[in-house]
């Protein structure tokens, strides 16, 4: 493809290189060869982007001049997203249903459903249209589903759980099991609570591999529109996320858990029990969360503090030892 078909496409605008540039593909800056496209989204690499092999680099609009062809754009990291779509498309399932596949008399599935190797719908199951269901999926009883579902193969998802469109489901990922919930009895033993209430997944939600939605015991567990969850994430029976949050890897939400829209949880970030995090929230990796988080805040640390303060007291953390040291010396003095 040359590099203005590209520049074209991704709404970029072309500088120092030749429009007739043969692109052959993408690639990360320092393994990027001739013919290939690359980007730079952080000015602290420009010296890189002076050095790369790439024919082209994708910067932003206000990145210092290379002698590299570049490719200007208002959001470089969204555009070679889109970059990468023009050379690499993922296997394509025609439609049809494989003969070890069992589905319910009563279960209803959309046109142009690709349906693999033993997967198994229970009865009264809703499908849409344009649903990929790959080998050994499982979807439960009464669960509702709507226009093109990708599942992924080992994905579940159970009873009477509700999915949007657009819901992708990456392998081995488990919508609806049932929250954590038990209450001891008179004699110390532990009584199981009922897991009555579905899990929701709004529109164009797409949960990562090993990842798990829980239902919840009354009411129900919601991840709302544009959400993304990922690999082994945790959410907990009874939690609510908003619209186009984003839960890193091994993010664990205890239940009841209310997070706004537009939140970053980076990964292994903890939250407990019926903690409130506001709209707009960021908290950096290993967070521990213990209580409500106000819209708009930056939090770090166990427990989370404000990532300013946090930074200022691991500066002072790594001086202790001479801090004591000093103190232990001027109590000898006295």
């Amino acid at each position: 493809m040359k590099l203005s078909q590209i520049a074209s496409t991704l709404n970029a605008r072309l500088e120092n290189g030749s429009p007739d540039t043969e692109i052959t593909g993408v690639a990360g800056i320092d393994e990027a060869v001739a013919g290939q496209i690359t980007f730079v989204a952080n000015r602290k690499y420009a010296a890189t982007a002076r050095t790369t092999q790439a024919s082209a680099v994708i910067v932003a609009d206000d990145f210092p001049a290379v002698s590299t062809a570049m490719l200007r754009s208002n959001n470089p990291y969204l555009s070679f997203a889109r970059a990468i779509e023009l050379f690499y498309q993922p296997p394509r399932y025609a439609p049809g249903v494989h003969s070890t596949a069992i589905i319910h008399s009563s279960a209803k599935i959309g046109a142009h459903a690709h349906i693999g190797p033993y997967v198994v719908i229970d009865e009264n199951v809703e499908i849409g249209k344009n649903a990929v269901l790959l080998a050994h999926v499982v979807i439960y009883r009464d669960a509702k589903i709507g226009d093109n579902f990708f599942a992924h193969a080992h994905a579940m998802v159970r009873e009477y759980c509700r999915l949007g469109n657009g819901v992708t489901l990456q392998n081995g990922v488990v919508i609806g099991a049932d929250g954590f919930g038990f209450a001891k009895d008179d004699s110390g033993k532990w009584h199981k609570i009922v897991q009555s209430g579905p899990a929701i997944l709004e529109d164009e939600v797409e949960v990562q591999a090993n990842a798990c939605v829980d239902r919840a015991s009354i009411g129900q567990t919601r991840i709302g529109r544009g959400t993304k969850v990922d690999n082994l994430v945790q959410v907990g029976h009874g939690s609510e996320v908003g619209e186009n949050t984003l839960l890193c890897a091994q993010v664990g939400l205890a239940g009841s858990t209310e997070v706004g829209n537009n939140v970053i949880l980076a990964g292994q970030v903890g939250v407990a029990g019926h903690c409130k995090i506001g709209d707009g929230v960021i908290a950096t990796a290993q967070s521990g969360i213990p209580s409500d988080v106000a819209a708009g805040a930056v939090v770090s640390g166990y427990p989370a503090i404000d990532n300013k303060l946090w930074l200022r007291c691991s500066a002072v953390f790594n001086k202790l030892p001479e801090i004591a040291k000093a103190l232990r010396a001027r109590t000898e003095q006295k």
